[in-house]
């Protein structure tokens, strides 16, 4: 399976030590299996940082996520249960590490699932400020779709991707 990530620079080596902390599922390398969407935050990331919009295209085995040596999250849409995994790893200050809803430990090595939108990030803000319910932020959800998101989390998990070129976006 062909996966991309967008930036401001081609991925020659990946860094875990570089991933930003309080992303939607924990400090990671983050991929998609869709080019446009990498080629959008490309331009994203470039326009904030400096630097030239790059997708870097990575080769992952198709029974990626049935990996049974790998521990992996995968959430099937946005649901409350993707909803309060993301909400606790943005949170700066959530303190149950341990918890399987929290992956600031890096725990799971591989996890997979949606990427919230604007309206998306709007009902997350609006429950994690309690301003809506849990029923609320669920209704709200339900019928929100989404492009993917592959974060990894781990060396084992790196290990898993061939870089296969890069591109201007």
């Amino acid at each position: 399976m062909r996966l991309y990530h967008g930036s401001n620079v081609e991925i020659e080596r990946i860094d875990l030590s570089l991933a930003v902390p309080f992303k939607d599922f924990g400090r990671g390398f983050y991929l998609t299996s869709m080019p446009e969407q990498a080629g959008r935050m490309a331009l994203r990331v470039a326009r904030f940082r400096g630097g030239q919009a790059v997708v870097t295209e990575f080769e992952a085995p198709d029974d990626l996520l049935e990996s049974p040596e790998l521990n992996i999250r995968v959430f099937d849409g946005v649901t409350i249960e993707w909803a309060l995994f993301v909400i606790n790893n943005r949170n700066r200050t959530f303190s149950d590490i341990a918890s399987p809803e929290c992956n600031h430990d890096q725990k799971y090595d591989i996890v997979f699932g949606p990427v919230g939108n604007d309206d998306i990030t709007f009902l997350l803000e609006q429950f994690s400020n309690g301003y809506i319910t849990e029923e609320r932020l669920r209704d709200g959800l339900e019928f929100k779709r989404a492009s993917d998101q592959y974060s990894f989390h781990t060396e084992r998990a790196i290990a898993r991707l061939a870089k296969r070129g890069a591109y201007h976006a």
